[in-house]
């Protein structure tokens, strides 16, 4: 076994390998820890850690479990059933998108559908707080100060940040022990980032507004993926880091007005 390690580690496409895919990893983690600090964060303050360390924890659980279940994970991508509808043709002689569904493609539709639903709800919570007597997902209801229930959603979305994170893996080698390393590093990040990160989205209102955001975007790539639309998520990741990018020039400015205010001596009249 360790013989096949070093061997395996002496390799310099084995190296490059795993440096693409713990960056890959990571920034799939960053993603689903987004989802989980925005539902952790409307829960009482005592239980946030405890759930965030929960979400993570189960990421960590799911995305092993697949990994020692590869052959099974790589069988989801066989068509279960095609509606017989395929898009024009690109320049590359493939379909702009198909309706040949795979597991795999139906637990991304399903999860893409979800975000959208989840991050809708949430605009709608952040733009208007007024609460509705028929709104299932009020700031107040214990659906959502419930725990069990934040920790149910959870479960959800890391089902499907997991298979999509395996999926990937799978996609860039074939050693185990790389994608072992990638998703542990992945989500020992995961795991020194969630109390920060959750704690700068609520203390920046508008960080929030562009997680949702984010969210949307993500819940409408994930659908796409399941009709065959690949988007490169080098254009969604440069997307995102745009948008963080002008969001902290913000910050700073409001910052910098907000300094400039302090120290400006009252008018006298």
């Amino acid at each position: 076994m360790f013989e096949g390690l070093a061997q395996i580690f002496t390799d310099p496409a084995a190296w490059a390998a795993l440096a693409t895919l713990v960056v890959l990893e990571v920034v799939l983690g960053i993603d689903n820890l987004i989802f989980i600090s925005i539902l952790s964060n409307k829960l009482p303050e005592h239980q946030r850690q405890r759930t965030r360390r929960i979400g993570i924890g189960l990421a960590l659980i799911m995305r092993l479990a697949l990994l020692m279940t590869i052959g099974w994970i790589v069988g989801l991508t066989a068509p279960v059933f095609d509606l017989g509808i395929v898009g024009p043709m690109n320049e590359h002689g493939e379909p702009a998108f198909e309706t040949s569904f795979s597991w795999k493609d139906l637990i991304l539709i399903a999860g893409g559908m979800f975000l959208l639903w989840k991050a809708t709800k949430e605009i709608h919570h952040t733009v208007d707080p007024t609460p509705s007597d028929h709104d299932v997902l009020d700031k107040k209801s214990v659906a959502i100060n419930n725990a069990g229930a934040a920790i149910v959603q959870i479960i959800l979305l890391d089902l499907v940040f997991s298979i999509d994170s395996i999926l990937t893996a799978v996609g860039l080698t074939d050693h185990v022990p790389i994608m072992v390393i990638a998703v542990l590093t992945a989500v020992t990040v995961m795991l020194l980032a969630a109390d920060p990160l959750a704690n700068f989205i609520e203390k920046n209102p508008t960080v929030v507004m562009l997680a949702l955001g984010f969210l949307l975007m993500i819940g409408m790539v994930l659908i796409a993926d399941g009709f065959g639309v690949h988007v490169p998520k080098g254009y969604i990741y440069a997307a995102m880091a745009f948008s963080a990018l002008v969001e902290g020039l913000n910050m700073l400015s409001r910052k910098s007005a907000a300094k400039k205010a302090a120290q400006t001596p009252p008018t006298a009249h």
